[in-house]
């Protein structure tokens, strides 16, 4: 899918699915959007460590420059509930007012439904992120391993009734990122909230 975002940017945003290229733009991009602190967040401690969900790590690039990323992760809501943890999501600071963010969203959310994922949960601003379907309902009795602005703890049903009777603790349950010798390999598979 291709957007064209402005005049002063003549090159069409194009959506597709994250390659190791991206990995240094990408931390880069996440850097400048979220800065150091982002590692602290309660949500890192659920992708510390693993791979995002298979065919759901998406960048949208103009030309050859990444502007933005969006990922999503295996978690489990509560004993034997698959959901899936969407975030980070970060646009180039300089294109933010473009729809990028939308266009990452809409694919991201697409592509989990159409591989049979039944709910997305994410740590956000409800006032962006509810044009898209996520609230707070159903979600008071899930908690996350650390502090965490119940405001903020929203959740998409992407298959009615998916996060009906939803508790316990949100935990990982995607993939381990490879290790070498006790040492997850840098670069190429970090990680990062």
């Amino acid at each position: 899918m291709a957007i064209r975002v402005s005049i002063s940017n003549p090159a069409p945003v194009v959506i597709a699915d994250e390659q190791l290229r991206h990995i240094d733009a990408r931390e880069a991009l996440l850097d400048a959007a979220f800065g150091p602190e982002r590692f602290e967040k309660t949500s890192e401690r659920l992708r510390e460590g693993r791979l995002p969900a298979d065919g759901l790590a998406l960048v949208a690039t103009a030309g050859e420059r990444l502007v933005g990323t969006v990922r999503l992760w295996n978690v489990t809501l509560g004993p034997s509930r698959p959901s899936l943890l969407l975030g980070p999501l970060a646009v180039d600071g300089t294109l933010r007012a473009a729809g990028i963010g939308g266009q990452l969203m809409r694919a991201a959310l697409g592509r989990a439904r159409d591989e049979g994922h039944v709910s997305v949960i994410l740590v956000g601003d409800e006032p962006y992120y509810s044009r898209f379907g996520f609230g707070a309902a159903k979600m008071d009795k899930l908690w996350m391993p650390g502090p965490l602005d119940r405001a903020r703890f929203l959740g998409l049903e992407l298959v009615p009734g998916a996060l009906d009777g939803a508790r316990g603790l949100v935990s990982p349950t995607g993939v381990e990122a490879p290790r070498w010798r006790d040492v997850e390999l840098p670069g190429a598979w970090r990680i990062a909230a």
